[in-house]
């Protein structure tokens, strides 16, 4: 058992640092745990900042990881609205913004991602928004119900999840919405050019226009508010707000000065970390968005940014913290509601890695499940759009590395679970 008079510090304030904390404890950790954040909300959740809290479905209070008051019920002692700014691994001490040092005998960052910045003029007016924090979604739902007030134009750069999300979010209020984005489909460098028109069609029928093959070079304002949008095309939209959701960054900064292994951008960017999630320095370890893992399952060196990931994730490198064996294996998995279709998307498929998609189940009627195949008939990743409870079959074939007959994959009168080897 570790000793109970060591103190594990925990940078980040995120699902994946408040189930370390939790886990620390109900593993029997008896010693000082310390959680810094630099909000000054305790720990939440953040798929409702783009999905139930921002449709007006859910109420703030329903974000939080714990009731405010467990913290301290469990013997966690929380920084809230403190950064931390400096991180000395030789000394073992970490330093807060309001110049508190804090010692450690062990330490976990979960620093999580900031979003990826619009580097073209324009970006400091009023009404060009992020979505990340719930800062961001509490503006974010006011702007929304406004422009559906007042029938306001939406122009959103990006249409990735988050880009396609708060599109649906807009329109449930009543907002005209535009999407510019790159790329020939929305997530083409998830689902490839064979699904990622599901979710044009799907959104065009809600009365989303989408504008391929284009970037955004300005954004046009008077007085400081949003006027319209340019593209590098030669097309300008009429806008009254803006939404950059073109992906996030690792928050590497403090790993960075404290001299870890980082993986290059090019490559995912992040905190490298082994399968147990131990960093390049023995005492320091890295979960959720910010950790660039070994995959022991998948041979790969993997980034995540999905919910499952934080809530796994940070658990697993508390255990790791307490001398356990682990092993972080995890299938990615993520999940998204848009209009009247759920979907959950298990594995790793990126464009060049697989053969083909097989579907199973009518496309039209957006009810059936995907799977990616790799040349051999591996199964990479499988997506089940409004079929539910097949998730963890679509993870057990994954991890079975066993070569799938697409003729029976396609057939929905074979249950998956007969083709486990």
């Amino acid at each position: 058992m570790v000793d109970a008079h060591q103190t594990f510090v925990i940078v980040g304030g995120g699902l994946a640092g408040a189930k370390a904390a939790e886990t620390l404890r109900s593993e029997g950790f008896t010693g000082r745990v310390i959680l810094i954040c630099d909000e000054r909300d305790h720990p939440y959740e953040r798929p409702p900042l783009s999905k139930g809290y921002l449709l007006g479905k859910e109420e703030r209070d329903s974000v939080f990881v714990h009731e405010p008051a467990w913290y301290a019920q469990a013997h966690i002692e929380l920084h809230l609205g403190q950064p931390a700014v400096h991180l000395d691994p030789d000394a073992k001490t970490v330093r807060l913004g309001d110049g508190t040092l804090i010692a450690y005998d062990k330490l976990l960052l979960a620093t999580g991602a900031e979003p990826r910045r619009l580097d073209i003029p324009g970006t400091g007016l009023a009404g060009v928004h992020h979505l990340r924090r719930l800062a961001h979604a509490e503006r974010l739902r006011g702007v929304l119900a406004s422009l559906g007030r007042e029938n306001g134009q939406l122009v959103i750069a990006g249409a990735g999840w988050i880009g396609l999300e708060v599109a649906a979010a807009a329109r449930s209020y009543g907002a005209e919405v535009t999407v510019v984005e790159a790329a020939p489909t929305p997530l083409h460098g998830i689902l490839g050019p064979e699904l990622g028109g599901l979710f044009t069609d799907l959104h065009r029928e809600h009365g989303v226009r989408f504008h391929f093959g284009a970037r955004f070079t300005e954004i046009v304002g008077q007085d400081g508010m949003v006027l319209a949008v340019r593209t590098d095309d030669g097309e300008e939209h009429p806008a009254h707000d803006v939404l950059a959701a073109i992906g996030a960054a690792p928050r590497t900064a403090l790993a960075e000065q404290a001299g870890l292994d980082l993986v290059d951008r090019a490559a995912g960017g992040g905190i490298a970390v082994d399968a147990a999630l131990r960093t390049s320095d023995p005492y320091i370890y890295a979960a959720g968005d910010v950790a660039a893992a070994d995959h022991p399952l998948l041979d790969t060196r993997l980034r995540v940014e999905h919910w499952a990931n934080a809530l796994n994730g940070g658990p697993a490198a508390a255990r790791a913290m307490l001398g356990q064996d682990v092993s972080y294996d995890r299938i990615p998995y993520f999940f998204s509601d848009q209009y009247d279709v759920g979907m959950e998307y298990s594995g790793y498929a990126p464009p060049g890695s697989y053969a083909q998609v097989v579907c199973r189940g009518d496309v039209a009627k957006r009810e059936f499940i995907a799977f990616w195949l790799a040349d051999d008939g591996r199964l990479l990743a499988g997506m089940n759009v409004n079929v539910w409870d097949v998730a963890e079959n679509i993870q057990q074939l994954i991890r079975s590395n066993h070569p799938l007959d697409p003729i029976k994959l396609a057939d929905p009168e074979v249950p998956l679970t007969a083709l486990l080897p």
